[in-house]
Formats: structure tokens, C-alpha cells, sequence
């Protein structure tokens, strides 16, 4: 596990080790349509691009009309409006220096206690106490207990230091729900050797010249003014009560000493029904599994290499030496029998044919290879420790139990299909099917053991995947152009795209009969094949490559204009014309595909869920895992039956909108409604707009329409919206984006400047296909003019359906700083643990460029809630980092002011300061949804984030503290639930899928953790992929019924459609987010790279691909994001 230097030194623990399975190499074949918020399979579309369809009806209800309330005013009534971005302060957001107190967060220590055991707020006066609703049980996390009158821990005065910057330092009892107690994390930000590289700047953070970040010591604290001596004191003097038992607080060596929150209980609200889950019964062997390294010599990269040897040695050698054990083998360093080998070292001598021959000259025959396998004994494999795991009896996760029979399932589908990751394929497993440009796609599964509440069990899921056509190279290269190659010459262009598609493709020879030889393609020749020589004896003789193939093959190569592909290493380059090349077959293209490929992928694999339950099912018959040698000499054996698992299903939320419109509350039905009578919550405000129209076959007449009618639905729906233009429709083409948006604007406030007035919206106008141009648009909008903008898609503007003008007229409204609708509970402080006191919620995500992009930087998002307690309007940061880096590394950092000294900052202060201004009130606790990451980064992540946000709380204020629950959300898993019977249409939607609410947190879910499925949407096509949340701290304190509500609900507010979501909205709102800041990226026109997206390449970022990573952040340099502007970054200007 990675640590940075400045983790603190103490943390208070319960040992546990964290079960770490690979995440999946692939995702599944299953589609989710838009507004379903499925995100792992579909293309990656700007999010204006595809407005949500509006479909289903509403229910009737009261009506609410919110009062317009001023800047840090809050009423019980629930929302107020301020106009354009006015829930948001104008201007920057001072830095602090680290150690002292933000203005909005002055001490308290000699202020007053209020009655209810709050300090008052200065913040505009006290502010009334918020006392708990009913909670006397103590905090899971490590919080202590307060008593009524006393008061609460966040809102200690300055006095004596607290430990953990708001622990106090008596013991507490109850059972630690924050997962080991994380409580210790401490520290004045990162810390580093003087040469340290800059890290990246904070996308829209202060403003403020950047230096490199501070040298602060491994034992620093979160406040400055504390010796971290004395706090290290103080730390272990500490000690807890656990069910009797004294635990002192220990040093955070490694991630096995954290655990994380114990399931609470099973929630027990909602309908029960009974699901099916694409889970198998698997039954633990009683055989005695052994482990044994292997070495291979000469050592080879290559899996398929190694899996040949040693196949090779057990055919030879299994009576003989192997005392008759079938062994299975991971592929490189590790093999496992069911039982010990008669020998505990031993060497053999394996030969094999090589097949490949990538750098020789072209006369030379197979050669045999020899290679020297010792397999010596390393350690046995308690599956003892795997069943009290699986009970309950034992915290840790025996890994290499696990590993042992995931490997032994695996063997001999590795033999008979293509494995990628942790999925199989093969062009026998469906009908391939072309996706173009020289692309096809096979069927496969997916296949993962998992320690589950019912023991082991198997995840079968169906999967797809691209494969290159097994096409000769000719072929290959005129569908790769989409046009005859013998028409016309190669230009540059051809070139660079060909090169891109070919490097790294295993193809053979035709020109020689039978002799197939193979070869890997490292490039194309600079020259054609015409003017190719090469040495043919040492006297310096040359002969042309088209007089070689004549002469000794016989070969008239017809396209001697053409390159050769260049094969082999640069020493000894080997030269071969593409018409005697064909493909092998069975490489899968890890390539980016455009959205033509995407699409015709998408097609292939949606499947109805009775399809898919068919298939699954199918594939494990076809497997017939219980006749599977090696499963049979492990003792493994597989249920063939899906397993039935109970479920509830949650009741949908009701929705608050505006009194005036004729339906005041909805309730959504199967997870859908609609605006027909209602008017939006809180309208906002355009004033002043103008349209810039870039799709030439759209004609300013019909551009003028459709604005006005967009117009008319804005006003309809509840805004204040002027209906004319501040400017007439200004049409320009595509190759001139800049200068028409810098016309635009530059008019717009020529008028508006002297009348103190802004441009609040900008409506653009785009081609259906309009490649680098929406990217290019919003990056000048948002980070150049600081223009909000909608743009819509000239298919769309002729249409001009009532639908989609609706749909968009909820995004514009977000835009400008306004509410869509609420929950009606929030409003009238029904959520619990978030409408009793001031609560943030927090969504994170970081997406990494696609495995083929070998430098473009990661971007990492972070959002959060801006108001309570509505809890709709979620302000954003961007920050861009290392290459594949998953640790958000701008969520708190501090570093050198030439003026101020020592200055923190970072995206979470950044963000409490702005929920501060904007409500009046400071967090009294924090939920935090952190998206994207897999099982095996789940201790990195909590570790490093979590310390991130402690220390950023301290920052403002010392002792301020708010209780965390930081909760992981994962769609791309495996799991699949169906409905027991399809044909009862009271148990699934149109699509055929399960309701919208339904949860599982039992059977199929961890062992012991906190965790649970659930799928909020409802299907449009193909199977619904429920999402994960697995709770990795909580000092919240939360029940099971408590957060998967919170969740559900959470899920009816997301702003862009009126449609129930799959994901809950901050999760969502930070994709989005990081999404759109790759548009900012600076282009990089490279033919090194794999393709040049409409978002760029990234600059200075390490070479080379790979995982995500979890290093220490802060070791690579990373050219900043260019910063947002203020009046954009105050509103949701990603949706």
C-alpha cells in the first residue's frame, strides 16, 4: 500500500485485511439507454448532445411556493431563488494560510453556547441550534458521544488541542462503524523532498502564483500552531472501548490494519420480492492446495509462451515426476496442485518449436527453443481460513485461497478461448459481427469467484469485445480508408492512420505454401516498396525487396508504390510487402473505437434480460464445470442455477415543484414523469441571450424559430426568460469557432457592459457530426469569455419536438443557477442524518484516457452540494493529474505564498467554503460518494482521501471536524439481477428489467461489509445494470434502510431529464464534470499516439500506459487545466 509522508501517525484500529479481487478487464455486453446513466458501455457523447426522453406520467399533489429569501437566509419551507448563480458568492475565494481560520470560519472558543449545545455562528448573526433527531448511540467512526446541553464536537472553542482535530481524548464505547477508526489521519499537507516536481494547479481554485508545495515534516498536524510532538502524545494516550476490550491507537502501517463498517443490519423498508442474480453456488474443496514458484529460463514475456511450456511439461512429465497431479498454472510465476508433488524442488528441460520469428531473415526455418523450468515448493493454502471468512469467524480475506481457485477455474477455459482479463471469447460463442474499418466483434463471458453471504459464488455475465478482422493486410487497409487503395496514392494521412492501426498486429505470410510464419508489425517503411534495398552478402551487394520476392518466390508484388510493413527490431529490420501479409486471427483491438464502431457494438450486445438470464445459463452448460478436469482435481463444484435472492423495492420519493404550475408534487411512476403542468422549482433568470449558428444547412429563418420556440418552453417551464435575443442569429462556419464566439460576446457586452448587465446564455446551433467543435467551444466558453452555452444538434432543431425542447429547457435552467425540483422531504426535514443539521454531499470521480492514449493526463472531478436542506444544486472542481493516477491529488494541498507564507487549499476546502457563503450555515457532516474506484484500490483511496478531507476541515477551523461517511459507487461490475418471472408484469418495467428501487443487500453481497445493489432506474433497452455502493466510513452512523433511501431518492433529482437515474447524482454530476475538462485539454497532433480525440491529448504526462495507479500524488508534473471563470463555475454549466 502507498502512503504519502505526511499520513498521520496515529489512527485508531480494528485489524482487518480487505478482500482484493482484479477489477474486470472487461465491460459487459449490456446497454443502458440515456437517462438510465449507464456509463461503461455506451459512447461517450457530450452531455448535450442526447436530452433525456420524457416519458410516463406524474402524480397529483399539494403545491409549494418558495420564498425568495436572501444570501445566507434558509427557511423551512425549502428553496429560495436568487436569480442567476446567486445560491454562489461572486468573485474568487481568498486563500488561507494553513493553520489559521478562514473568515467564514472565525473561532467561536469565546462566543456563547447556544441551548442546544451548538456555539453560535457569526455568520450573519447566531444560528439555530441543530440538535440530533433522537441518536444517542455514538458515532461508528470514532466520534464521542455528547450530551444534551453540551457542546457538539465540531464547535469546540480554541482552547486545548484536540486530537484528530476534533476527537476527544476520553474513551467512548459502542461499536467503531467508521471502519477501523480512521481517526488519527492528521498532517498540514503533502509532504515531499525540496525537489519535489510542481504538482498540478487546482482548475478553478483561488488564483494565487503557484510554488512548489510545502516541505512539511511526516509527523506534521492539521494545525500549525500544535507541536507535532505533543500531538503524537496525545494520540497514544488515546484508547477505545470495544465490546469490553481496550484497544491503544495504532500506527497506520499498511492497509491491513484498517477495517472497514460492519453491515448494520439488513434494511428491512420496501416491498419484498424475490430476484435472480447471475451468481453460482460454488462449493468449497476439502483438498489440500499447495503452491509452487516456477522459473522459467530464458524468461519470456509472453503468457501464451509460458502456459505452452508448462503444458507441455505436464503432458511429458504428470505420472512420472508429477506423482499424476493435474497442476494449475497462473501464467507466470505460480503453480497450484491439489496436494503435494513428490518432490519439493525439481528442473526440468522443456522443448518447444518456435512459431514466431520476428527478426530473422526470410530463409530461415522453425527453430526449436529450449528452456529450463524449475517449480520449487513455496506454501500451502488454507482453505480453513476461507470458510470462517466466508462466516463471519475470521476478519481477514484469505487471499491466496481465493486467487488459487479463481486460477484453477480459469485453466482450462484459458486453453479453449481468447482470454482478456478476466473474460473469455471466442468466434464460436455467437456470430461475429462487422463493426467496420477492418473491426469485428466476438462474444465471450465473464468469469469471477467471489466470497459472498451465501459462500462462494461463481459471477457469470455475458461480454463483447472487438477483435481485428483475420483480413490480408490489403484488405485490411481499404476498409481501414473506406475507399478502393488502387484509386489513388497514399497520402501522409493514410500513412499516420495506418501505422496507428497496424503497430503491435501479429500477421503471417502468405508467399511461401504451407509455411505460415509469424510476425509482429512495428511500423511502416518511410519508402515504398519499389525503392527498398537491403544487403545481401558482405561485399555490400544490395537487391530491391520486388527483385527478392521475384526471384525467390516467384512474387510479382503488384503495389510497389506502397510502404512495407516493417517487422522485427530497428537493429535488423525485416521488410514485408502488406499483399503477402494476412492478419491472425483472435487479437483483440484495445484501441479507442469512434462511434460509428461503438454504436454497431452496442447493437450487437443490448439483449432483453430474459435473453441474457438464456445465455448465462447457457454458458455455464457449455462450461460443464463439474466435469472440468481441473475443477475436478480440486474438488470444486458449480451450481448450474442462478441463485434467488430477496429483495426489496423502495418506494420513489415525491417531487416538489412550483406552486404555480397545476401539479405542485409528482410521484414518479416506474422511475419516469413528466413537466406537462408543473413549472420548475426555482426558475432562473436570462435576461439577456444570443444564438450563434454553426450547421450551414440551417437557414436563419428556421434558426430564429427554433430559439424563440426554445424560448417560449424556458418561460412555460418556470423561468424568467427574455423572449427575443439581445442579437440577430449569428451564422459562421465550424473552422472559424473563435473568432465568431469572440464577435458574439464582444457585441453583447458593448451594450450590456455600461448597463452593469452580463450575457447569461449563449444557444448554439452545431452539425450533426461536428467533431473538434463542440470541445473547442466549451473550452472557449467556459474558461475564456466565462459563457454559459447550450448547443443543440441540427437533427433536433428541425424536429423541434415539444419533448426535447422541454428536456433541454431543464439543462439551461441548471445553467443559470436554478432548481429543476426537490425532494419533498427535504423540504420538510424528513432525510435523515442530512436534514436534521447542515449537510454537504460530495460526488468524486476520476477518469483516465483510453489504454491506447499513452500520456494524456487523468482528470479528476469533484462536486458538492451548495444548498440545504434542498441538497439539488452541486457546485464542481476539476484538476488534471499523473497519467492513470486514481488518488484525486488536488483534494487538499498547501504550499509556498512569496506574500502570505504558508497558504492550504484544494478542492474540498474550496467547496465547504463556498457551501459556507452560499447557505450560511458550515457542514455539520459529510457524506461522500466516490465513483470509479475498483475493490483492489479501495484501502489506497480511503486512506489518502479521507486524510484530504480531515485535513481541509482543519484548515478552516481548528477541531472542526464533521462526522464522514464516504461511500464507494461501482458500475462497472458483473452483477445482473432478473426477475423471477418475466411474464408478471408487476414485477418489471417495459424494458423487461427489474423496477426502479429495487435493493439486494443479502446473499450475493460481502460477507460481513457494509454494502448493497441497488438499481434505481428504469430500463429503456437492453439488461439494467444495478450499481454497488460498498461503505467504506461512517461516523454517520447510518442504517441500512437509512442509506439506501437517501441513495434511491437522491437518484429522482438529478437535473438533466425526469427520469430516476443509476447512479446517484453527485457520482454522476463529477463523471460529467471530468468529462467536460477534457475538452480543455490542449490538442496533440502526434502519429505516436493512438487517435487525436475532440478533447486533445494532454501534455506532460509520463509515456506509457498501463492500470490506474495509486502512487503517492504529487511525483509527476502535469500542465494545469486552464481555470474556469467565476460566474461559470458557481453553476452546474457540465449538465
Amino acid at each position: 500500500m502507498l502512503l504519502s509522508d505526511s499520513y498521520a501517525a496515529a489512527v485508531i484500529m480494528v485489524r482487518k485485511k480487505r478482500t482484493d479481487y482484479p477489477s474486470a478487464g472487461e465491460s459487459s455486453g449490456s446497454q443502458e439507454g440515456s437517462g438510465s446513466g449507464g456509463r461503461g458501455g455506451g459512447p461517450q457523447h457530450p452531455p448535450e448532445r442526447m436530452p433525456m426522453p420524457q416519458q410516463g406520467g406524474g402524480g397529483r399533489g399539494g403545491y409549494y411556493q418558495g420564498p425568495s429569501m436572501q444570501q445566507g437566509q434558509q427557511g423551512r419551507g425549502g428553496g429560495y431563488y436568487q436569480g442567476r448563480g446567486g445560491y454562489q458568492p461572486r468573485g474568487g475565494m481568498p486563500p488561507q494560510q494553513a493553520g489559521s481560520p478562514h473568515p467564514d470560519y472565525q473561532g467561536r472558543g469565546a462566543a456563547p453556547q447556544s441551548r442546544g449545545g451548538m456555539v453560535p455562528q457569526q455568520f450573519g448573526g447566531p444560528r439555530p441550534d441543530f440538535q440530533g433527531r433522537g441518536r444517542a448511540s455514538q458515532p461508528r467512526g470514532g466520534m464521542a458521544p455528547q450530551q444534551h446541553g453540551a457542546p457538539a464536537y465540531e464547535y469546540h472553542s480554541h482552547g486545548a488541542p484536540q486530537p484528530r482535530g476534533g476527537l476527544p481524548s476520553h474513551q467512548y464505547s459502542g461499536r467503531p462503524r467508521g471502519g477501523g477508526n480512521l481517526a488519527g489521519l492528521h498532517g498540514a499537507g503533502p509532504s515531499g523532498g525540496p525537489s519535489r516536481p510542481l504538482a498540478p494547479e487546482l482548475h478553478q481554485a483561488t488564483e494565487v502564483p503557484y510554488q512548489a508545495p510545502l516541505h512539511t515534516p511526516t509527523e506534521a498536524t492539521l494545525s500549525e500552531s500544535q507541536p507535532s510532538e505533543a500531538v503524537s502524545k496525545e494520540f497514544e494516550q488515546l484508547s477505545v472501548h470495544d465490546e469490553g476490550t481496550s484497544q491503544a491507537i495504532q500506527v497506520v502501517s499498511s492497509s491491513k490494519n484498517v477495517r472497514f463498517p460492519l453491515r448494520p443490519g439488513p434494511g428491512k423498508k420496501g416491498d419484498r420480492c424475490i430476484v435472480k442474480a447471475n451468481h453460482f453456488f460454488a462449493e468449497l474443496p476439502d483438498k489440500d492446495l499447495h503452491q509452487y514458484d516456477v522459473s522459467i529460463t530464458p524468461e519470456v514475456t509472453s503468457r501464451v509462451v509460458n502456459r505452452a511450456v508448462m503444458r507441455q511439461l505436464v503432458n511429458l512429465y504428470r505420472q512420472a515426476y508429477l506423482g499424476g497431479r493435474l497442476p494449475a498454472y497462473d501464467g507466470r510465476k505460480s503453480l497450484y496442485t491439489a496436494g503435494p508433488l513428490p518432490f519439493t524442488s525439481k528442473s526440468f528441460e522443456i522443448t518447444l518449436l518456435d512459431e514466431e520469428d520476428g527478426s530473422g531473415t526470410q530463409t530461415t526455418q522453425r527453430r526449436e527453443r529450449v528452456f529450463k523450468v524449475a517449480i520449487k515448493f513455496a506454501a500451502r493454502a488454507d482453505l480453513h481460513h476461507l470458510e470462517q471468512f466466508l462466516t463471519g469467524k475470521q476478519a481477514d480475506a484469505p487471499q491466496e485461497a481465493l486467487q488459487v481457485l479463481d486460477i484453477v477455474l480459469r485453466e482450462l477455459p484459458t486453453a479453449i478461448y481468447s482470454p482478456v482479463g478476466r473474460s473469455f471469447y471466442s468466434p464460436n460463442l455467437g456470430r461475429r459481427q462487422p463493426l467496420g474499418e477492418g473491426l469485428e466483434s466476438w462474444r465471450g463471458f465473464y468469469q469471477s469467484i467471489r466470497p459472498t453471504q451465501m459462500g462462494l459464488s461463481l459471477n457469470i455475465d455475458m461480454s463483447s469485445t472487438a477483435f481485428i478482422e483475420p483480413l490480408p493486410v490489403i484488405e485490411f487497409v481499404a476498409q481501414l480508408l473506406s475507399r478502393d487503395v488502387s484509386a489513388r496514392p497514399l497520402s501522409d494521412a493514410d500513412r499516420v492512420k495506418i501505422k496507428k492501426a497496424l503497430r503491435g498486429v501479429k500477421v503471417e505470410v502468405t508467399h511461401r505454401g504451407n509455411m505460415r510464419r509469424k510476425y509482429r508489425i512495428s511500423g511502416l517503411t518511410s519508402q515504398s516498396t519499389r525503392e527498398l534495398t537491403f544487403p545481401v552478402d558482405d561485399r555490400g551487394t544490395v537487391k530491391s525487396v520486388v527483385q527478392y520476392f521475384q526471384e525467390t518466390y516467384g512474387f510479382n508484388i503488384q503495389h510497389t508504390t506502397w510502404p512495407c510493413l516493417q517487422v522485427g527490431n530497428t537493429q535488423r529490420p525485416n521488410y514485408l510487402p502488406m499483399e503477402v501479409c494476412k492478419i491472425v486471427e483472435g487479437q483483440r483491438y484495445s484501441k479507442r473505437l469512434n462511434e460509428k464502431q461503438i454504436t454497431a457494438l452496442l447493437k450487437v450486445t443490448c439483449q432483453r434480460p430474459s435473453e441474457r438470464e438464456k445465455d448465462i445459463l447457457k454458458t455455464v452448460s457449455q462450461n460443464n464445470y463439474n466435469n472440468d478436469p481441473y475443477a475436478q482435481e480440486f474438488g470444486i463444484k458449480i451450481s448450474e442455477r442462478l441463485a434467488s435472492v430477496e429483495a426489496r423495492i423502495l418506494p420513489p420519493p415525491m417531487l416538489k415543484y412550483h406552486d404555480t404550475g397545476r401539479e405542485r408534487n409528482c410521484l414518479p411512476r416506474v422511475g419516469q414523469w413528466n413537466m406537462m403542468n408543473k413549472k420548475m422549482v426555482n426558475g432562473g433568470r436570462v435576461s439577456n441571450w444570443a444564438c450563434i449558428n454553426f450547421a450551414r444547412n440551417v437557414q436563419e429563418s428556421l434558426a430564429r424559430t427554433f430559439c424563440h420556440e426554445l424560448a417560449q418552453m424556458c418561460k412555460i417551464s418556470g423561468m424568467d426568460f427574455a423572449l427575443e435575443a439581445l442579437l440577430p442569429v449569428l451564422a459562421s462556419r465550424p473552422d472559424q469557432v473563435e473568432k465568431a464566439l469572440k464577435n458574439c460576446y464582444g457585441t453583447a457586452m458593448n451594450m450590456l457592459k455600461p448597463q452593469g448587465r452580463e450575457l447569461d446564455l449563449l444557444i448554439v446551433i452545431l452539425p450533426d457530426n461536428n467533431g473538434p467543435l463542440y470541445g473547442e467551444l466549451k473550452r472557449i466558453c467556459e474558461t475564456d469569455l466565462g459563457l454559459v452555452s447550450q448547443c443543440c444538434l441540427t437533427k433536433h432543431v428541425f424536429k423541434m419536438s415539444k419533448q426535447y425542447l422541454a428536456n433541454v429547457a431543464l439543462k439551461i435552467n441548471v445553467k443559470v443557477g436554478g432548481r429543476n425540483t426537490v425532494l419533498v422531504d427535504a423540504l420538510s426535514r424528513c432525510i435523515p442524518l442530512v436534514s436534521d443539521r447542515p449537510t454537504i454531499i460530495f460526488g468524486a470521480d476520476v477518469t483516465h484516457p483510453h489504454p491506447g492514449e499513452d500520456s494524456s493526463p487523468s482528470i479528476a472531478a469533484v462536486v458538492a452540494s451548495q444548498d440545504w436542506p434542498e441538497v439539488t444544486k452541486y457546485a464542481g472542481l476539476v484538476c488534471a493529474q499523473a497519467h492513470r493516477q486514481e488518488l484525486i491529488q488536488d483534494l487538499f494541498k498547501v504550499w509556498q505564498d512569496p506574500q502570505r507564507g504558508t497558504v492550504s487549499g484544494g478542492m474540498i476546502k474550496e467547496l465547504l467554503i463556498s457551501f459556507r457563503r452560499a447557505t450560511g450555515q458550515k457542514p455539520q457532516r459529510i457524506i461522500f460518494y466516490r465513483d470509479g474506484v475498483s475493490e483492489g484500490q479501495f484501502y489506497q483511496v480511503l486512506l489518502y482521501e479521507l486524510d484530504a478531507i480531515r485535513k481541509a476541515c482543519n484548515s478552516l477551523e481548528p477541531d472542526y471536524q464533521p462526522p464522514v461517511t464516504f461511500v464507494v459507487v461501482q458500475k462497472r461490475h458483473h452483477t445482473r439481477l432478473f426477475a423471477n418471472n418475466h411474464a408478471d408484469g408487476n414485477s418489471v418495467d417495459k424494458s423487461g428489467n427489474i423496477l426502479p428501487g429495487t435493493v439486494v443487500d443479502s446473499k450475493i453481497c460481502h460477507p460481513t461489509e457494509f454494502d448493497f445493489y441497488l438499481c434505481s432506474h428504469a430500463g429503456i433497452q437492453g439488461t439494467s445494470r444495478p450499481a454497488h455502493y460498498h461503505v467504506l466510513w461512517d461516523e454517520n452512523e447510518f442504517t441500512a434502510d437509512q442509506l439506501q433511501t437517501l441513495t434511491n431518492n437522491l437518484c429522482y433529482t438529478y437535473a438533466r431529464c425526469t427520469r430516476s437515474v443509476s447512479i446517484v447524482p453527485p457520482a454522476y454530476y463529477a463523471h460529467l464534470a471530468a468529462f467536460r475538462a477534457r475538452f480543455y485539454m490542449e490538442p496533440e497532433n502526434s502519429d505516436s499516439g493512438s487517435m487525436a480525440s475532440a478533447a486533445g491529448a494532454g501534455r506532460g504526462a509520463p509515456p506509457g500506459g498501463g492500470p490506474r495507479t495509486t502512487r503517492t500524488p504529487g511525483s509527476t508534473a502535469v500542465k494545469p487545466l486552464p481555470a474556469l471563470k467565476d460566474n461559470v463555475k458557481r453553476v452546474m454549466f457540465y449538465c
